[in-house]
């Protein structure tokens, strides 16, 4: 996950690394890591350089250059300000806001968008969901036209997840699982995959403990083992991101390896 390779901006576990984006190419190419999902936030967000064509130029040119690929994005900036809780001119404005995210996706070759449902972001009602979805299956026909997908990262128990993505067309819209968030609030693994496992598009590498916050891998409640055995089975091809805890010491770049390697084993356990 871009911005893990680079010190906490304010504080925070997760937000562009403004001022050193174009050094994580640099980091990442040396510890041989070779994808990273890009990351996008509300604020200044005309100013994260996916937004313009230079910017665009420019992320291609060091991806070509360092052999690192930005297959995703995380939408956190949907999230921030999400536009299925505005209403009027906000929600037009906010709307806009995804549509020119989505088409800057597809100029620079991002084939799928994680769109977080959790924290700020999470429907608190019917009429809210209503609201998501109708807009985003409005998008049904230009994500298909630039081959690009949506991921759901949600918060909803694995039964009402189920039901919610199956308002959505497969192979556009799927689902972004989270190891660690589901691991957070309980949710058994067998029961999640049986309800939705065949509409994960993407995963996310991460521990939690239960009811708390994201911790080393290993040292929190996800069932990896499970969760890998389980994506084994349904025979998943996509992507892992790590999405790990910081390290405490500042050796971002030693951690990220650290958990890559065990990511790489407990995949090579389960034929993945």
């Amino acid at each position: 996950m871009q911005g893990r390779l680079s010190s906490p901006v304010d504080g925070q576990i997760q937000a562009f690394p403004q001022d050193r984006w174009r050094e994580e190419f640099v980091l990442a190419d040396e510890a041989d890591l070779r994808i990273m999902e890009w990351t996008i936030d509300h604020e200044r967000i005309f100013d994260n350089p996916l937004m313009t064509v230079t910017g665009r130029n420019e992320i291609r040119q060091l991806s070509e250059q360092h052999g690192v690929l930005i297959p995703s994005l995380t939408g956190d900036c949907f999230m921030q300000a999400p536009f299925w809780k505005a209403s009027g001119e906000q929600r037009y404005r906010l709307e806009g806001v995804v549509r020119s995210v989505l088409n800057a996706c597809r100029a620079a070759g991002i084939g799928t968008v994680v769109v977080p449902l959790v924290d700020e972001g999470s429907p608190t009602d019917e009429a809210e969901e209503e609201l998501l979805a109708l807009f985003l299956l409005g998008q049904a026909e230009d994500l298909n036209q630039s081959e690009l997908r949506m991921a759901f990262e949600s918060d909803l128990p694995p039964s009402d997840l189920a039901a919610f993505i199956e308002r959505f067309p497969p192979g556009l819209f799927g689902i972004n699982y989270d190891i660690g968030n589901s691991a957070s609030m309980g949710f058994d693994p067998v029961e999640e995959f049986a309800a939705y496992g065949d509409r994960i598009l993407n995963v996310h590498v991460k521990d939690r403990s239960l009811g708390g916050t994201t911790v080393a891998l290993g040292e929190g409640d996800a069932e990896f083992e499970t969760v890998f055995a389980a994506l084994s089975d349904l025979g998943y091809s996509g992507n892992f991101i790590l999405q790990t805890a910081r390290d405490p010491a500042g050796d971002h770049l030693s951690s990220l390896v650290r958990f890559r390697d065990m990511t790489i084993d407990w995949m090579m356990q389960y034929g993945l």
